[in-house]
This record gives structure tokens, sequence and C-alpha cells, in this order.
């Protein structure tokens, strides 16, 4: 199973390519500023990571990287967890340039593969945000509601338009 997602994801990669621009993702827990800057401390840390701007009113930070960067969205989550959070709502947006998306197949992007859940066959062009609905990328009570399986691989990641 691995040889094959890792080989339709190469396909996929040579017919178009994407890159992610940016990172929204929104924490719960947060009571005050102490808090919201030990998130963004945490996510500073990585070498990927460019900016990071927060927003205490909405519990939102919106992260900007390096450019080529191997962005890791594994490693973002766990930064926040780190720091003493959870992540409850992760969006990325991606500047994908004709990219084709079929059915469940993957979308590579850099090391990372995206299964798309509820999409129609399409090209994607341009910058698009992608919800990133793993476990872990979205509130447990909303998780609960639709549970996505975890994948095997980990850079794998299910996500919805």
């Amino acid at each position: 199973m691995r040889m094959i997602v890792s080989f339709i994801a190469l396909v996929l990669s040579l017919a178009g390519n994407a890159q992610v621009t940016k990172v929204s993702l929104q924490a719960s827990g947060l009571t005050c500023s102490m808090c919201s800057n030990a998130i963004n401390k945490s996510l500073k840390s990585l070498g990927f990571v460019d900016q990071v701007r927060s927003n205490i009113k909405t519990s939102t930070f919106e992260v900007t990287f390096h450019q080529d960067s191997d962005i890791d969205f594994y490693k973002m989550k766990k930064k926040v967890e780190d720091a003493g959070f959870f992540v409850s709502k992760f969006i990325a947006t991606i500047n994908f340039t004709n990219v084709q998306v079929k059915g469940k197949g993957p979308v590579a992007i850099g090391n990372k593969s995206l299964l798309f859940i509820n999409i129609k066959d399409q090209v994607l062009n341009g910058e698009t945000s992608v919800r990133i609905v793993n476990k872990g990328f979205l509130s447990s009570k909303e998780y609960k509601k639709n549970p996505i399986p975890s994948p095997e691989e980990k850079n794998v990641y299910y996500a919805i338009l």
C-alpha cells in the first residue's frame, strides 16, 4: 500500500506542483496573552517558520514560512501541544499550479500527500485554502462527529476544500 501511495503521489507531482504559503491555526484552551505568547514562541522555534502573527481574540495564529522550506504540519501541531494547548482548526493556504485532483487519490506537496475528502475531479490553480482534518488538527468535539481514520504513513493528511 505504501509503495502505491508513493507512486501515485510521484506521478501527480510531475503533472503540476504545489507549495504551502501559510498556515492559519486555531488553538483551544487559551485564556490570556501569556498563553498566546507561549504558542507564538513555540512555533517560531521551528526552523521552517518565518513569521507568526497571533490574534488573541480568536486564538488564531497566521504562520508564514521561509521560501523553499520543508514544512511539517505534525511538528507544528506538536509545538502547540508542547506549549500546553491543542489545535482546534488547521488551514493551509497552498499555491497550486495545474494540479489534477481525481477522487480520493493523493496530491503530493513536497514530502506531504493530501487525500481530499468529498471532492470532484478538477484541476487546482492558484492559492487555495485547504482544511486538514486528521485527528489532532481539529477540535475533539468536531472529530467525534466525523472521525477520519489516521493514515498509516506520516505526512499523509486528509483534507477538505
